[in-house]
């Protein structure tokens, strides 16, 4: 009974971390076009780019 066990905890587990690692990466491949877009439109324009807190000036 406990070979059978292992067994079958070892295939669930397989295909669990088969499901885990094949899952997330159809979703980074589809959206990294998407995502460098934004990212070059964001540095072409400026927007999204807000400076926090007081912008030191330069001094001698």
């Amino acid at each position: 009974m406990t070979v059978e066990y292992v067994l079958l905890m070892a295939v669930f587990v397989l295909l669990l971390m088969g499901s885990i690692i094949k899952g997330p990466y159809g979703a980074f491949t589809n959206t990294g076009p998407k995502l460098g877009a934004r990212v070059e439109r964001h540095l072409i324009t400026g927007d999204g780019f807000k400076p926090s807190g007081q912008l030191n000036a330069w001094s001698e």
